[in-house]
């Protein structure tokens, strides 16, 4: 299974965080790990998101970047691990 990290950088709304949820989970992604702290812009939050799935990175990147509220996506990085179920 890939992991994926995620740098997001949002709007601060009370429902941003579960909306991108939503989408993570609707793009089959699964979260293993997550971060979220004030940016700069004392409007927005960045959110640091590890995600494994064996789907593109991609897709979630760009579903993501079309919700309300979120101003950036990036791609960190990639690495394949071995899950155990």
């Amino acid at each position: 299974m890939n992991q994926h990290q995620l740098s997001i950088e949002a709007r601060f709304r009370p429902e941003v965080l579960e909306r991108i949820l939503r989408v993570v989970r609707h793009r089959g992604f699964q979260v293993c790990a997550m971060n979220m702290g004030s940016a700069s812009n004392a409007d927005n939050i960045n959110i640091e998101m590890t995600v494994a799935s064996q789907r593109s990175v991609d897709l979630l990147s760009s579903q993501l970047r079309k919700l309300m509220d979120v101003a950036c996506v990036e791609i960190q990085q990639q690495t394949t691990q071995q899950i155990r179920a």
